[in-house]
């Protein structure tokens, strides 16, 4: 048996329109990379990065959904078991803005309260990007380590960022 190298296992989702950046987010927090080719994502990926937060090794497990409308039903069931949600547009699209609205709709039907937290990031200019992993995580500890249960829908931690693209393509 394989020993456990983390304490406390959190599913976050990244979620927003097709185009947005959620995959650049996703791996400039992971990789700390910077990709100006844009390829769209099929459905759902996933990457897992291992933090250190209040003492715990927290094991993040990062969903990037695909935006577009196609994919709706095969992402949404994803939504179930998050402990965190990201809603990501581009600042340099407000349609992508306008439609944080849908998006909130989609993980109202899962969650009954919405305590939803701004932070302006940037994948290409490493702005803000592990700030927000890293606030999204604690505040989900901190529920933890206030004994609450995260299992409940009503207690969702939600994060919404935004991503400027100018410049170049991004996923």
């Amino acid at each position: 048996m394989a020993k456990k190298t983390y304490d406390l296992l959190f599913k976050l989702l990244l979620i927003g329109d097709s185009g947005v950046g959620k995959t650049c987010i996703l791996f400039r927090f992971s990789d700390d990379a910077f990709n100006t080719t844009f390829i769209s994502t099929i459905g759902i990926d996933f990457k897992i990065k291992t933090i250190e937060l209040k003492g715990k090794k927290i094991k993040l497990q990062i969903w990037d959904t695909a935006g577009q409308e196609r994919f709706h039903t095969i992402t949404t069931s994803y939504y179930r078991g998050a402990m965190g949600i990201m809603l990501v547009y581009d600042i340099t699209n407000p349609k992508s803005f306008d439609n944080i609205a849908k998006w909130l709709r989609n993980i109202d039907e899962i969650a009954r309260e919405h305590g939803v937290r701004f932070l302006e990031t940037s994948a290409k200019a490493n702005v803000n990007i592990e700030q927000a992993f890293i606030e999204l995580t604690d505040a989900i500890l901190s529920k933890q380590l206030a004994g609450k249960d995260q299992t409940e829908v009503s207690d969702k931690v939600r994060v919404a960022s935004a991503d400027s693209r100018s410049g170049g393509n991004c996923c």
